[in-house]
């Protein structure tokens, strides 16, 4: 872990040059993939750093988005938008993530959990591209801040009983109000995921951060309450059937509702923002079940998730660099002006429902199955979920690629072959896992 974080400590030192700060990140995976072979064997570095195989993946996807990130977004260093401040704050956020997964401590994983929360606002309102930026960071603040408090309280509960601080003991009591402690807890991991009814922070945030607060709010920092729930669930007392088949039904519907909501819009961001609710939601049933198939899913659609979700944000910054505009009806004619991009964005979008190969069908008949095992009525939104996705991913291809040629539209931006490479930097992993899924799923 030493390896990875002071390179990275190092680098605020350094004077900032856009292509080397990107050389330098993207030369740091490769010490983080050795941590991916730690499947069995869990490492305690000290008594407040700790990894097992479920840190390594979060931290490799960390490593492997950064660079992609930057990449992405080449305007600010175009158009002089303070590029040194603004990979200042990638770095920073990058350090605050990557000791967020490796974290032991339970204070210390709660104040970077909230740390993470300073740059992705600094981003939003910095580089923002509507006056409406201000409203969505509010937003966000307010929804995190809020429901952390909880969280703050049920560390110190537990930790005042057991007097113990490790997140990976799983000691507890059974006190009076589980349930009411299990969902303190859990509720600021349900924000962040986001769970239905808490989720109207995240389309917001999309639509006004720019490429890279979308990116790496989309890949990394949704998975940090996924992550969190994953670690707490084994230290809180079992949660009760009525509200497990309450939160299941809740994230379930509001899948569904999220989805059907996919199909009426006309905003690409938002359009897939409310794609990743449905998708979360999927996650937030895999562990409310509580088996290793549903954990296992879990984990496999938050990296699959991570990688596409910031694909398809990435590629949607790119139409909007052309056209100005992030309508679906201003940006069509792609396949007539460059059909290689137009069959990215068929592999991100059947990627989108889980079509074979991808990673995301695995994950997704992990999910499915492990919530039909906890209730046989979940398989109604389950069915109209999987079809509404495939339908949304579909009118979004389609809309993108066929019709005729915007004349305001400048496919010179498009083809760039930077703008193709950070399209196959994401999706080439979600096909390679495919071949050996036991490195995400079997810890």
């Amino acid at each position: 872990m030493l390896t990875i974080l002071f390179p990275l400590l190092l680098l605020p030192l350094t004077s900032f040059k856009w292509n080397n700060v990107m050389l330098y990140t993207s030369s740091l995976i490769l010490p983080t993939m050795l941590y991916m072979y730690c499947n069995s064997i869990p490492i305690n570095l000290s008594p407040m750093i700790h990894i097992d195989a479920m840190s390594a993946v979060l931290i490799m996807l960390t490593m492997w988005i950064t660079p992609l990130i930057i990449a992405a977004s080449q305007n600010i260093k175009k158009n002089s938008l303070s590029a040194r401040f603004f990979l200042f704050n990638i770095i920073i956020l990058t350090i605050i993530l990557l000791l967020a997964f490796s974290a032991s401590h339970m204070f210390s994983f709660y104040i970077l959990f909230e740390a993470s929360l300073i740059p992705t606002l600094l981003v939003i309102m910095k580089w923002g591209y509507q006056p409406e930026r201000l409203h969505a960071s509010m937003y966000l603040m307010l929804y995190t801040i809020s429901a952390s408090l909880p969280l703050l309280a049920g560390i110190a509960i537990h930790s005042s009983q057991w007097f113990s601080y490790h997140l990976s003991f799983s000691l507890y009591s059974f006190p009076r109000y589980s349930s009411l402690i299990w969902f303190a807890m859990n509720l600021a991991f349900l924000v962040k995921l986001p769970l239905f009814t808490f989720h109207l922070w995240l389309p917001k945030a999309h639509v006004e951060a720019p490429v890279a607060g979308s990116m790496i709010l989309a890949a990394v920092l949704l998975k940090l309450g996924g992550y969190g729930m994953l670690r707490v669930i084994y230290m809180t007392p079992p949660i009760t059937v009525s509200l497990k088949m309450f939160l299941l039904g809740l994230s379930l519907w509001g899948g569904m509702v999220t989805s059907l909501i996919c199909v009426r819009q006309q905003d690409i961001k938002s359009l897939i923002a409310y794609s990743s609710v449905g998708h979360m939601s999927l996650v937030i049933a895999g562990i409310l079940a509580n088996i290793q198939w549903g954990l296992w899913g879990a984990i496999a659609m938050m990296i699959s998730h991570g990688l596409l979700s910031s694909a398809l944000f990435a590629a949607a910054d790119m139409c909007y660099s052309a056209s100005n505009s992030r309508s679906l009806l201003m940006n069509k004619g792609l396949n007539i002006a460059i059909p290689s991009m137009s069959m990215l964005w068929f592999v991100m979008c059947a990627a989108n429902m889980a079509a074979p190969p991808s990673f995301n069908l695995m994950a997704e008949i992990m999910l499915i199955s492990s919530a039909a095992i906890t209730t046989k009525l979940a398989l109604a939104p389950l069915g109209l979920m999987s079809f509404v996705a495939a339908g949304y991913s579909l009118i979004l291809y389609v809309s993108l690629n066929h019709g005729s040629l915007n004349t305001l539209h400048n496919p010179s931006l498009v083809i760039l072959p930077r703008n193709l490479l950070i399209i196959m930097g994401h999706i080439a992993p979600i096909i390679l896992i495919m071949l050996s899924p036991s490195f995400i799923i079997m810890w």
